[in-house]
């Protein structure tokens, strides 16, 4: 998998994890937080999904951004 991609996680994670979670947006969709950016390859995919494991963090979903302003940006 590669190109943007929008990660759903279950709880607001503070903005301060950015720089964990390799150059990902941190945003908020009511009381889930949401990871977008630009996926290299699928090891870095996996990179940031264990680090989501490692934080004992509940996987909402991965998708493809929403709308075509996210994919824009």
């Amino acid at each position: 998998m590669k190109g943007k991609i929008k990660i759903s996680i279950q709880g607001q994670l503070d903005k301060n994890w950015k720089n964990s979670f390799e150059g990902m947006n941190i945003s908020y969709e009511g009381d889930n937080t949401i990871l977008t950016g630009q996926i290299k390859d699928e090891a870095h995919l996996h990179g940031i999904l264990n680090i989501i494991r490692d934080l004992n963090l509940k996987l909402i979903s991965i998708n493809p951004p929403d709308n075509e302003e996210e994919k824009m940006q």
